[in-house]
């Protein structure tokens, strides 16, 4: 005699509930997100805790960039790595820092004629600059910003211009206490007044999210501005010290009709090419000369 079987039906789950419950939570994380974009945005109390998050993320940069020292340095091996390499760095520098007062000697010799004022033009080249190098690029590509090894530990400030051997290059945007990031004079934020050095002529170079370009707007088209003239910083807005080159003049475009002309300028700086470059202090800002082993000691002499 069997037993008769009994249907075994499945326990339902009670599945709503626990969807309801991840609903509550996900909207309460949303709404605590937002808060916390808000209060950031207006009262901006997560600076400290952004800054001290970036000197973590610092060693991971400078691990990153391991591979490329690597090779850099892999010809160095067959003799003293460290003296060769030490000798190497101390070079590149005074090479930098001379390669750039010659730059701007022909920027100051136009303006000594044209103004024929009592200007000290040793005091005008010889601002106090410290050797910074690029260990990092923003992998934004519609964003023009690297990441340089010194920050406010070493006297760098927001807003302060860098340049590299042949011209501007940029000006800080944010300073953490061992690294800056820096935009670069191509981002389309970028903003550079600079003057024609061959007239004297004003105007503002904004950038154009190009690699190695920017342009002069609002210029009348009855300007003087031909190709090939030489653009230095005029050092309006106190950002960018007088009388570093910026670029030539690539292309002067007057189209019948417009009131301003289309002037492409060719940058100086190797933006995409350069990996060390100079922090320039002005003649009323001082640093910590032991936080900066690099800093110009030769302006005096």
């Amino acid at each position: 005699m069997t037993s008769p079987c009994k249907s075994q039906e499945p326990a339902i789950k009670p599945i709503f509930s626990q969807q309801q419950s991840l609903a509550t939570r996900f909207v309460f994380l949303l709404i605590i997100c937002i808060a916390l974009l808000f209060v950031d945005h207006r009262y901006h109390y997560l600076s400290t805790a952004r800054s001290w998050l970036t000197m973590v993320v610092t060693p991971l940069q400078w691990i990153s960039d391991l591979p490329s020292r690597a090779f850099s340095t892999a010809d160095e091996l067959v003799t003293s790595r460290s003296e060769l390499f030490e000798e190497n760095t101390r070079l590149k520098a005074r090479s930098l820092i001379l390669e750039q007062k010659v730059q701007k000697l022909a920027s100051l010799t136009a303006q000594n004629l044209r103004l024929k004022e009592l200007l000290n033009s040793s005091e005008l080249v010889d601002e106090q600059v410290l050797v910074a190098e690029i260990i990092g690029v923003d992998p934004d590509p519609y964003a023009h910003i690297v990441t340089i090894n010194k920050g406010s530990s070493d006297g760098v400030f927001k807003g302060q211009a860098i340049v590299d051997a042949n011209g501007v290059m940029g000006q800080v945007v944010a300073v953490n206490p061992v690294s800056s990031r820096v935009m670069l004079v191509t981002d389309t934020a970028s903003r550079v007044p600079v003057q024609v050095n061959r007239s004297g002529y004003r105007a503002i170079a904004v950038g154009t999210g190009s690699k190695d370009s920017m342009e002069l707007v609002h210029i009348p088209d009855t300007v003087d501005i031909r190709e090939g003239d030489l653009l230095t910083s005029s050092g309006l807005g106190q950002i960018f010290p007088v009388g570093y080159p910026l670029g030539k003049v690539r292309k002067v475009v007057h189209t019948p009709g417009d009131a301003f002309a289309k002037i492409e300028v060719q940058l100086m700086a190797e933006v995409n090419r350069t990996r060390f470059v100079l922090l320039v202090f002005r003649a009323d800002e001082e640093i910590d000369p032991e936080s900066a082993p690099e800093l110009n000691q030769e302006t005096g002499s």
